[in-house]
């Protein structure tokens, strides 16, 4: 049962979603900056010192596993964010402007009961019974193109992988990546991604991986191309199942790209659904709705309800909800409809084109939900 609340602290403010297992809570947390008028550093501390307390305040005496911070100027605040944050989880820093107005934001992933710590690999990991999570955040690269700097991302985080005794292909479940200049750099990175996966057996007839593939950019201009990604070592294959809800998307692979939809994981007392970043699309790969935001919205609603329910899901199970938008101009009214459908939800609004220019809009969200099964609780 998800259950969500919000927690007030000076100049900034959280919501949380929180899911209680057998053994292992989880907490998903969106933390807000609340005074626009603060400098950086200011709405820096008020962020950090909401994340202490909520720490404090959560029930199991939670640890962070994976965070993202987003940032409106990464040249300018992504070394005060790494000298202010010295906590071992894995750390995603991106440019993506929060759009009501502050200069951060931040999502936190928060376990109970699990053993943490960085691997040799270099991936961060969370432990307990036979299932290692492990993150990573922020990997980049200064290669001459963003080809170039995919390719050697997955490359390395193969390697990675093949050192926690796992695979791409059976143990990455969801990948973020993050674009600097989007319309002009993007198509690299689908090549690299598209060659990357065929030498490791992920393709059509097979699979992909769940993602997000947004424009954001890191402090160096020169990194065109960054990566998040998350794995889990000890599943067994039948516990990982895909999500096409061919009534309203069709395969990305009918133009070119090599992602799923969805991604769903069963543990013996939940579910975890991944949904990728979500336009407004139909099931012949057209953009619906053009230069129209509210009715794109609508559509990529109905699109991840989709998603949701071949998992047997819906957005009562959702814990947190990130969406980007092309045009900032579009933010009060997108504000205005997620406030009125999703008053107590997690979730952020941030400045990042979209990967096809037509797309004003996009979404992306997981969902927990409680299941028994055969196998280990998560």
């Amino acid at each position: 049962m998800i259950a969500s609340t919000q927690y007030d602290f000076s100049n900034a403010h959280a919501i949380v979603c929180s899911f209680k297992g057998r053994s292992v809570d989880e907490y998903h947390a969106i933390i807000h900056a609340d005074n626009a008028m603060l400098t950086f550093t200011q709405q820096l501390d008020a962020v950090t010192e909401a994340y202490g307390q909520l720490l404090s305040q959560l029930p199991g005496n939670p640890r962070a596993v994976f965070k993202r911070y987003f940032l409106s100027d990464a040249a300018n605040q992504a070394d005060d964010v790494e000298a202010v944050d010295v906590s071992d989880c894995a750390k995603s820093i991106v440019q993506q402007p929060p759009l009501d107005g502050t200069k951060i934001a931040m999502w936190v992933w928060m376990m109970t009961n699990v053993e943490t710590g960085v691997a040799t690999s270099g991936l961060y990991e969370a432990r307990h019974g036979s299932y290692c999570h492990l993150w990573n955040g922020t990997a980049h690269n200064l290669a001459a193109n963003s080809e170039y700097q995919m390719r050697l991302l997955f490359n390395e985080y193969v390697m990675q992988l093949a050192e926690q005794g796992c695979t791409l292909k059976d143990n990455c479940i969801r990948t973020w990546l993050f674009v600097n200049d989007i319309d002009l750099n993007y198509g690299g990175v689908v090549r690299a991604r598209n060659q990357v996966f065929f030498t490791q057996g992920l393709t059509h007839d097979t699979h992909y991986i769940a993602s997000t593939g947004i424009g954001g950019r890191q402090q160096d201009p020169n990194v065109l191309a960054q990566m998040d990604n998350y794995a889990v070592g000890g599943l067994q294959p039948e516990q990982v199942k895909h999500l096409y809800a061919p009534t309203h998307l069709n395969r990305t692979s009918d133009y070119g790209v090599s992602f799923e939809r969805g991604t769903r994981v069963d543990y013996g007392d939940r579910r975890h659904v991944f949904i990728s970043g979500t336009a407004s699309i139909d099931n012949k790969g057209r953009i619906l709705y053009p230069k129209d935001v509210v009715k794109q919205l609508h559509r990529i609603w109905e699109n991840v309800e989709a998603l949701l329910s071949e998992a047997q899901c819906n957005f009562n199970d959702v814990v947190y909800m990130i969406v980007y938008l092309r045009d900032m101009s579009d933010y009060a009214v997108v504000k205005k409809l997620y406030e009125e459908r999703f008053p107590n939800m997690p979730y952020v609004i941030v400045l990042a084109p979209v990967c096809r220019p037509g797309w004003l809009i996009e979404m992306e969200c997981m969902a927990v939900k409680e299941t028994q099964s055969a196998f280990e609780p998560l």
